[in-house]
């Protein structure tokens, strides 16, 4: 049985595709099933829905072989025991730095400067900021990161921006932009190497699939 773990939303939607390419089809509709483990069109795969953050625990210990997850949560979570074969190209986005319109991002930063700023991604955030010489007093936080600089809260925020509606509404503006983000393809060690030939398909299955060409 090979298990692959993935998380509700635009990472699950968008790694169908991939999928069909590898022969497996998903029967259930995570939005409309309360099942966590959904059943495929091939009796040796299933899928398990779990958090986005969840992922590469999930894979790195062995509740599932293969997963996919977003870049940013790789970095978070430091990427041990996992093989990280493929940049999927998919659920693209980027990671930034936005504050309050009107805020003087320019002279907050300067050298020696201290910021607060608020996020999930606190080890994105500590590196980049680190490489600015920019001192920051980091404050985690897990959701609506737009308050944070409307409330006084933090000075600033890092999360990944997509179309940047969210910011314009909350009279945010985006500041800096740290790093793209796209969807890795991760698999479990071990796993490769009892269920090779399996996860290897799969593997090139996906391959295949992000470097041919649109028709």
């Amino acid at each position: 049985m090979i298990t692959l773990a993935l998380s509700k939303g635009r990472i699950f939607d968008e790694t169908l595709p991939l999928l069909k390419a590898a022969g497996i089809e998903v029967l259930e509709d995570p939005e409309q099933s309360r099942k966590l483990i959904l059943t495929t069109n091939q009796p040796g795969v299933r899928v398990v829905l779990v958090r986005a953050t969840d992922v590469p625990t999930y894979v790195q210990y062995g509740g599932a072989d293969i997963g996919v997850t977003g870049k940013d949560t790789l970095i978070e979570h430091g990427g041990q025991g996992l093989y990280q074969p493929l940049d999927l190209q998919i659920a693209k986005c980027r990671m930034s730095v936005a504050v309050r319109d009107g805020f003087d991002y320019e002279a907050a930063v300067r050298q020696g400067s201290r910021l607060k700023v608020a996020t999930k991604f606190v080890s994105i955030a500590r590196d980049f900021f680190a490489t600015k010489g920019v001192h920051v007093d980091l404050i985690k936080l897990y959701g609506s990161m737009e308050l944070a600089p409307l409330t006084g809260l933090a000075d600033a925020i890092v999360d990944l921006v997509s179309s940047g509606n969210t910011l314009k509404a909350n009279h945010l503006v985006e500041v800096e932009r740290i790093m793209d983000i796209s969807s890795h393809l991760v698999v479990n060690q071990v796993a490769l190497k009892l269920k090779q030939a399996p996860i290897r398909a799969i593997i090139d299955a996906f391959a295949s699939a992000i470097t041919k060409p649109a028709s």
